[in-house]
């Protein structure tokens, strides 16, 4: 058994841990990451990275490594609600563009960036055990595989390791804003199926789905359907998959000329935010928050917490305030910032019917390009479903439709 003593050790280097990893790293810290999974692999992902997560990418220094996979950019969210398109740019002048590349190529760049940073990474690494001593947590205790046990020590062990987090579940945090599972979902890659640089979502009573290109000239298809029908339908997932498509003829129709190249893949997950820091833990990415992917946020949220957590974290480290104060600002931050997304999407992920109010204003954004712009970008986490929802920005809608 072996030990060392680190400033931090992030558990999970996905989207939230190895930028967290990376960041640290950058500042001089001496960071351990490490995750049991070894990369490139995949994992359940809608992995759209909306044109905020495009941002920081490219804040980060790491963009031009994701587009040189010849992953195509996205310029348009078109939203089919039956009797109207909605369309719209998601992003703004300095990033319009959204991008969905395959995790297969994200994680690895995103795990290559917080090694070359000057982080310790160690795949195919399980964690067994987080070790506290009077109240707070120390370490790790972990193996590689076929390896002998190794125990690490760190001043802060990040959980980053997603919604059955190990971090999470030996620290116990309280969770709040919990709603149960709402919705579950189902994806495929196909072929032949071209987007010409457009994500299409589209709403039918009691089924949802999207398109949007990926890597390798494949698009990403996936279908929702109310939770309550989860058990029933996973006697037929292809069958309830392909039938969903029969209520929108024209998408039907291109689907029915592509051809699926990979296996479904589906999950459906809890919505809730848990408390994500306590004496010597923090908590990002899905670890700490977690909602349904309808709205397909979980990328760009987990960017947005290594940002906020790794500088909350380097005050802390560095004396300049203490753990309690800058990890509290770190939550504060994060609720504040995603809260309405979360109801919107918990919203959206019911199926239950709009209130005629709510169908008046999407009547009255279809064709205006302003407006439609905004909602495009309310989905693209852009603008904050309270503004563009809110009395004032209804008002100057219905206002230009009249």
């Amino acid at each position: 058994m072996t030990m060392n003593q680190y400033d931090v050790i992030v558990v999970g280097a996905r989207c939230a841990g190895s930028p967290t990893a990376m960041l640290l790293a950058r500042k001089g810290y001496k960071t351990l990451l490490v995750d049991r999974a070894t990369f490139p692999s995949d994992t359940i992902s809608t992995h759209l990275i909306h044109p905020p997560g495009v941002a920081t990418l490219r804040r980060w220094g790491l963009l031009d490594r994701i587009l040189a996979t010849g992953c195509p950019p996205v310029h348009t969210y078109a939203f089919d609600m039956g009797p109207f398109t909605i369309a719209g740019t998601p992003g703004t002048e300095d990033t319009p563009v959204a991008y969905g590349p395959r995790r297969t190529v994200l994680d690895k760049g995103l795990v290559d960036a917080a090694s070359e940073a000057g982080a310790e990474v160690r795949e195919g690494f399980t964690v067994e055990d987080v070790l506290s001593d009077d109240g707070c947590v120390v370490g790790i205790r972990g193996h590689g595989r076929g390896g002998q046990p190794v125990t690490e020590h760190a001043r802060v062990v990040v959980g980053a390791d997603g919604l059955h987090s190990v971090v999470a579940q030996a620290v116990a945090p309280e969770q709040y804003n919990e709603k149960p599972q709402l919705e579950a979902s189902y994806y495929s890659y196909w072929s032949g199926l071209p987007m010409h640089g457009r994500f299409e979502a589209y709403d039918r009573d009691d089924r949802a789905w999207a398109a949007w290109p990926t890597n390798d000239d494949l698009t990403l298809v996936i279908v929702g359907w109310p939770f309550a029908q989860f058990e029933a339908n996973k006697t037929d997932i292809e069958g309830h998959y392909l039938r969903a498509f029969e209520r929108a003829p024209a998408f039907e129709e291109r689907i029915r000329a592509a051809r699926r190249e990979e296996r479904f893949v589906g999950a459906a997950v809890p919505n809730f935010f848990r408390r994500c820091f306590g004496p010597g833990w923090a908590l990002v990415g899905d670890a700490g928050y977690n909602k349904d992917f309808i709205t397909a946020q979980g990328i760009t949220d987990a960017f947005r917490d290594a940002d906020v957590c790794a500088n909350a974290l380097h005050e802390s480290l560095s004396g300049v305030r203490s753990f309690d104060v800058a990890m509290g600002e770190y939550q504060a931050t994060r609720d504040e910032q995603v809260l309405p997304m979360y109801e919107f999407t918990c919203q959206f992920a019911s199926f239950t019917p709009p209130p005629p109010e709510m169908r008046q204003l999407l009547g009255a954004v279809h064709g205006n390009q302003p407006a439609m712009d905004g909602f495009a970008r309310v989905f693209a986490g852009v603008t904050s479903p309270a503004d563009f929802f809110s009395e004032e920005n209804a008002r100057r809608i219905f206002e230009a439709a009249r």
